[in-house]
């Protein structure tokens, strides 16, 4: 009877602890890296660059890239929109401010940077891998696809444009006014006493 209480180990205690461990490591270098906005960008374009390569390499997989590109439309979508869509408040009466004298809001995005590019380099990468696999080598006519995903784009596009300038909001910090903060002594104290 004694062997029936701790004694015995699960085969799955050592896989789920190296899980929790992997998480968190990863959690933590994924913290360290928000920051570094060119930086992760950079490695976003460099896996980007690998993957495109490895399918015109192997001239196939085009219903990959295709799928690829939709995520990532869809995903740009939501970057360039705002958190409350000014639509449906200007139901509930409530909107953007228009005047000079409405109420500031700044604008905060639907889907926030690092958001944004942690899901494309995911994608990215779940893209890669899915190349190794002759299963999704899917034959098409790329041409039509990559046609089709242009217009797509351009409509999509298009119509956010248009809903940016109806509702008066611009999604990116270059063109606006930027305001200096307050400028405070670096050592502290009056600079008279500083001596």
């Amino acid at each position: 009877m004694e062997g029936l209480g701790g004694d015995t180990a699960s085969p799955v205690a050592p896989l789920a602890k190296w899980k929790a461990e992997f998480s968190r490591v990863f959690q933590f270098y994924l913290d360290k890296s928000t920051p570094l906005t060119v930086h992760r960008w950079l490695g976003t374009l460099g896996v980007a660059a690998i993957y495109v390569l490895r399918v015109y390499y192997l001239e196939g997989f085009y219903i990959i890239s295709y799928g690829l590109g939709i995520y990532i439309l869809n995903l740009l979508i939501g970057f360039l929109s705002p958190k409350v869509d000014p639509e449906l408040e200007a139901l509930d009466g409530a909107s953007l401010p228009t005047k000079e004298s409405d109420e500031f809001r700044p604008f905060i995005r639907r889907l926030p940077e690092f958001k944004f590019w942690y899901a494309i380099t995911k994608a990215f990468i779940v893209a890669f891998l899915m190349t190794f696999f002759s299963l999704f080598d899917v034959p098409v006519f790329w041409p039509i696809l990559l046609c089709y995903w242009i217009v797509l784009f351009a409509l999509t596009m298009k119509r956010q444009i248009m809903h940016m300038i109806k509702y008066k909001y611009i999604p990116f910090d270059f063109g606006k006014q930027k305001y200096g903060g307050r400028k405070t002594p670096a050592a502290g104290g009056s600079p008279i006493h500083r001596g």
